[in-house]
């Protein structure tokens, strides 16, 4: 069979919307379709999907992409050989083996709901915030699966006998793509994988397994957890009644670690993906780094059963692109996200305003979930372009904090440039198409930012971990980075550094003025 016949399936399912894209031998898309949620705010600070609605969404962006495929003139039926997942992290969901149905909502990543189970276990835990950090690497946070399950477990009603009855489980989004779409109530697995399961906070870092000391002071019964696995490895076959039958799962990673493996990053290579957050890895290799400057220590990949695992240093940011939709949905300054780029580029500066987006709180370095969103600076000559440009701005400090504390604890900034190499930044993620935001994260770090011909690293990185495991690409050729370098797009730093500074102090004096401004009473 040639290359032009061979395909790669891959489930992005993210925060926001879900994809399908099939990707040739050669990794290049032949056919994909994308498709928006709901996204439910039932009080200030929560935010749920609806898990039915997800599954569909994955259902109706299969059958739309083969569609296109085939009218592309693929045979996407006969050469399609395996598919790869992969999903928004730490969004948390319980359901019933019995019935298939969720027992509640699944709860997203950026819920805040769980901020005081998080402040009650700081006081009671020797340690504080940092307990669990020696076994998962993660801080106490309302950001990590298992405070949402804690939640859940406390409020809604019967799960707990359904629990001991062995009928409720729990799983991420992976865990719960993977049960429905490998048979549900008749014989869906209950696996997840590596990375995910490193974001729930009950995986042991070094062991690799569900920690038991965890699950004991957190009294979650291990009967409701997945199985454990690797990124790379065939899973198990999709079910009857999904356009796609008999064909293998084989990959499956967190986004962010999807992102990694896209973006060919290696030990020592750092990526930073722009989407409703902004999240940026670094490549430890195999080695777990323990954060000194509020940074998450998290696995990378472990790309097969056998293969080694490589860890990384992370760095979560809760609101980047979410800030775009908030201007365009909430404040109607825009109609559509792709308006952002023409309206900052209006102005030259901001005007001395600065936008934090604190929505539900801040992560990475800071870790401050009373924090709140604010806009300062603001004059009567401040105009919505100056707003539209603050608000790109503000991503690209989030990005600039957070690897000013990796250079901190991973080594000096200008250790990569002792041997007159020049620091890069690999980006990714649907507002890369900014040109301007991607300009002013350059200027902002004063090094090189890079973004590839494919900012869809994501799911091609599903892909590729699926693909590895069947066989239809090598790790060679996963990363082989040099040649993907060559077809990318590189920003260079145009802004003088004593500006950069001046703006950068302006920057944490914002952030400052955003905490403690929660409102406990909602």
């Amino acid at each position: 069979m040639s290359d032009s016949e061979v395909f790669i399936g891959s489930i992005d399912q993210g925060t926001t919307s879900t994809r399908f894209i099939i990707y040739d031998r050669l990794a290049r898309a032949v056919g994909s379709h994308q498709v928006e949620f709901t996204q439910f705010y039932p009080q200030a600070g929560w935010v749920e999907h609806d898990p039915m609605e997800i599954v569909e969404s994955v259902r109706i962006c299969m059958a739309r992409a083969l569609d296109k495929a085939t009218a592309n003139g693929h045979n996407v039926d006969s050469g399609l050989k395996a598919i790869g997942i992969t999903n928004q992290r730490e969004t948390t969901v319980v359901w019933s083996k019995s019935t298939g149905l969720p027992l509640y909502n699944a709860i997203v990543w950026m819920d805040a709901r769980t901020s005081s189970i998080c402040r009650k276990l700081e006081k009671e835990l020797p340690g504080g915030r940092t307990h669990f950090v020696e076994s998962c690497g993660l801080p106490i946070s309302t950001y990590f699966s298992a405070l949402k399950l804690l939640w859940l477990l406390d409020n809604v009603e019967g799960l707990n006998e359904a629990v001991k009855k062995g009928d409720a489980i729990f799983g991420t989004i992976d865990t719960w793509l993977i049960w429905n779409l490998t048979g549900g109530v008749e014989n869906g697995l209950h696996v997840t994988d590596i990375s995910n399961a490193s974001r729930t906070m009950l995986m042991n870092l070094k062991t690799l397994e569900w920690d038991k000391s965890t699950l004991d002071t957190l009294g979650i019964s291990a009967k409701m957890l997945p199985k454990i696995i690797s990124n790379s490895e065939i899973i198990g076959n999709i079910a009857k009644g999904w356009p796609i039958t008999g064909i293998p799962i084989s990959g499956c990673l967190g986004d962010q670690h999807a992102a990694m493996v896209g973006q060919s990053c290696r030990k020592g290579e750092a990526k930073s993906t722009y989407g409703t957050g902004a999240f940026i890895l670094l490549n430890t290799g195999e080695e777990v780094i323990k954060s000194n400057h509020g940074l998450l220590s998290t696995v990378a990949y472990k790309l097969g059963p056998k293969a080694p695992v490589n860890y990384a240093l992370e760095g979560s940011i809760a609101i980047a692109g979410a800030a775009v939709q908030w201007l365009r949905d909430s404040l109607g300054i825009i109609s559509s996200a792709s308006e952002i780029e023409e309206l900052a580029s209006k102005v030259s500066s901001t005007g001395g305003v600065y936008f934090v987006p604190a929505f539900n709180g801040l992560f990475a370095p800071w870790w401050r979930d009373d924090a709140r969103g604010i806009c300062i600076g603001i004059t009567r000559f401040t105009n919505k372009s100056h707003i539209a440009r603050a608000v790109l701005e503000s991503m690209c400090f989030q990005v600039k904090d957070v690897l000013d504390s990796m250079h901190k604890d991973a080594g000096k900034k200008d250790e990569a440039k002792s041997d007159k190499t020049e620091f890069l930044l690999r980006v990714d993620g649907g507002a890369t198409v900014n040109n301007l935001l991607m300009q002013i994260q350059a200027d902002l770090l004063g090094s090189s930012v890079v973004r590839p011909a494919d900012i869809e690293t994501t799911a091609l990185g599903a892909a590729y971990a699926a693909g590895l495991a069947v066989g239809v690409y090598t790790e060679d050729e996963i990363f082989a980075s040099g040649e993907k370098l060559k077809q990318a797009t590189i920003f260079k730093p145009v802004l003088e550094e004593e500006l950069r500074k001046k703006k950068a102090d302006s920057w944490c004096r914002a952030v400052s003025r955003s905490f403690d401004l929660a409102d406990l009473s909602l």
